[in-house]
């Protein structure tokens, strides 16, 4: 079944990603990154949802998220990069757009693989070798799963419906077996996965 606009309704779950065309930067100085972060907040106000897990790569991001009003959520990546790529083009003088797809997601109705998608979200900075402890990506909300920091890109919800602790989460993720786990969610995720909103400077399609 085609998931299109009208998947998007209030108290719906989504694993929203992209990837950069042809291996791209997205973020190439740590400026980038915060910049995407503080959009992200911005849009928010506008289209309220709930963040459970999120990473941003260097050539490509995560959302786990949920959307808490009737205003559909796919409209903040859409405003969010849609201004970083005029942004990203003018700062390092280039043209033309910097995602592979539109909008990539599916809709995550399963609580059983809520968990495993958050530490799926969480591990890919170690995983891509970017460091070796999870806790030095700033760039996700991992910190906040285990209390090293506060910021609002956060729910704790997934943790409660787990009844996990900060300290239950990070040794979960101490074991964490990135075969395993990968294993048992990639048909889920990947599969039957649906697009959704066009980044460059044409109108969205939907």
């Amino acid at each position: 079944m085609r998931c299109n606009k009208e998947c998007f309704q209030e108290d719906t779950y989504f694993h929203i990603y992209n990837h950069s065309l042809d291996n791209l930067d997205l973020f190439r100085l740590n400026d980038d990154y915060i910049l995407c972060q503080i959009k992200v907040l911005q849009k928010l106000k506008l289209y309220p949802a709930s963040i459970f897990a999120y990473c941003l790569m260097p050539n490509h991001f995560h959302f786990f998220i949920r959307q808490d009003s009737d205003k559909p959520i796919y409209r903040i990546f859409n405003d969010v990069f849609a201004g970083y790529v005029q942004i990203y083009n003018k700062k390092y003088n280039r043209k033309g757009r910097l995602f592979r797809n539109p909008l990539q997601h599916k809709i995550i109705e399963n609580d059983f693989y809520a968990l495993q998608l958050c530490q799926y979200i969480h591990y890919n900075p170690k995983k891509a070798g970017l460091v070796d402890d999870i806790s030095d990506w700033e760039f996700s909300n991992y910190q906040e799963w285990v209390s090293e920091r506060t910021q609002p890109l956060f729910s704790n919800e997934i943790m409660i419906n787990n009844d996990l602790s900060t300290k239950d989460y990070f040794e979960l993720m101490k074991e964490y077996d990135s075969k395993k786990i990968e294993e048992n969610i990639q048909k889920y995720l990947f599969e039957s996965v649906h697009t959704q909103v066009e980044f460059n400077n044409n109108p969205t399609r939907v």
